[in-house]
Parts: C-alpha cells; sequence; structure tokens
C-alpha cells in the first residue's frame, strides 16, 4: 500500500498537471485570439495600401487634367469624365475580385 506521504504527493502532482494543463490551454486560446488579430490588421493593411494607390491615381489624374486643360471649363468637364470612367473601372475591378 502507498504510504499517506506518498498518496499527499501523487495529490500535489495532480494538482500541479491540472494547472499547467489549464495554463497551455488558456495561452493556445490566447495564440489563437493574437493569429485572428493579426489576420485582421493584415487586411487592413491590404485595404489601406489600395485605398492609397486609388488615392495617388486619383491625384495624378488631377495633375494630368490641370496640365491638359488650360481653361476651367474644360478641365471640370474632362474631370467629371475620368471620374465617371474611374467609377466604372473601379466597378469592373470589384466585379472580377468576386
Amino acid at each position: 500500500m502507498a504510504s499517506s506521504q506518498q498518496l499527499a504527493q501523487l495529490d500535489r502532482l495532480e494538482r500541479q498537471v491540472t494547472s499547467l494543463v489549464a495554463a497551455y490551454q488558456g495561452l493556445r486560446e490566447d495564440l489563437a485570439d493574437a493569429n485572428t488579430t493579426i489576420q485582421q490588421l493584415r487586411a487592413d493593411v491590404r485595404d489601406r495600401e489600395r485605398q492609397l494607390k486609388d488615392f495617388q491615381n486619383q491625384e495624378n489624374i488631377a495633375k494630368l487634367v490641370n496640365t491638359i486643360a488650360g481653361e476651367p471649363a474644360n478641365a471640370n468637364e474632362l474631370k467629371l469624365r475620368l471620374n465617371e470612367y474611374i467609377r466604372e473601372i473601379d466597378k469592373c475591378l470589384a466585379y472580377l475580385r468576386e
């Protein structure tokens, strides 16, 4: 038969193992949450980069319009037409992404 001292040691070891398993599971959950957050942040970065490219393209188009059209009336008309084309292209790109 096991002595009471051995039983106490086994009981203590069982509590420690249970505690370690609980800590391990908690850390795995934390890691899963961190990985989810990382994926969300990466998606946000991709969206921000796409928005930045869109703004840069719009800025380049505005510069082009100002360069091409010397008269303000022509520049405004050209700018409106180019914006319409850009919207159509964006719709096409969104459709292709699906």
